[in-house]
């Protein structure tokens, strides 16, 4: 039984959210996620592809030989990419500064290229755009609260607003490599607790 388009919508919420469920996008999740903003400032970035590319596989789903579908998939996230890397580049440049490498890199992102290949290359264009749009407000919601856990604890800031005391000692290892495996760690089985129970 196909599903409803507001479950196509939620099911990136929880049930396909990307880090925690299907265990993709872990390298920019790991790697940007040291504040809000620079997570907030990926999740966008990959919603508007994931939308966007979505939109076109599905369109040209009919026209795109099998044999070089996976090739034609990232033809097109690239092209979506680039325009993000532009636009960043022209309205928010300080943010694609600390974002690096990992704004071109959204192109082998397996999130994106994975929706492409399992559900917009299968799907209508309003159910694969929707889906885009739930897995990326999903992929978001994660790189938005491990940033919030990692930035409060590791800077004591949230959004580079203090919020603790001139006393409080950040505890800088959230912030680092390990921190953020650890975070994803503790998220990962909160998350497991919480459908458990």
């Amino acid at each position: 039984m196909a599903k409803s388009i507001t479950q196509e919508f939620v099911k990136g919420l929880w049930d396909e959210i990307p880090p925690f469920r299907l265990v993709l996008g872990l390298c920019p999740t790991l790697a940007v996620t040291k504040s809000v903003e620079n997570g907030l400032g990926m999740g966008v970035a990959v919603i508007f592809v994931l939308v966007c590319s979505n939109m076109l596989v599905s369109l040209l789903r009919n026209i795109i030989p099998s044999k070089v579908r996976i090739a034609c998939f990232i033809v097109i996230i690239a092209t979506f990419v680039i325009v993000v890397e532009l636009l960043m580049q022209a309205y928010t440049y300080p943010l694609f500064l600390k974002l690096g490498i990992f704004i071109p890199l959204i192109v082998v992102n397996c999130v994106v290229l994975g929706r492409a290949e399992a559900f917009a290359y299968k799907n209508s264009v309003v159910r694969s755009i929707v889906d885009g749009f739930g897995i990326g407000v999903g992929f978001t919601i994660s790189l938005v609260a491990l940033g919030a856990l990692r930035e409060v604890f590791g800077s004591g800031t949230f959004f580079g607003i203090p919020v603790f005391g001139a006393s409080f000692q950040p505890f800088t290892f959230m912030i680092e490599a390990p921190g953020a495996f650890v975070c994803l760690g503790l998220m990962l089985s909160l998350m497991n607790l919480a459908e458990n129970k």
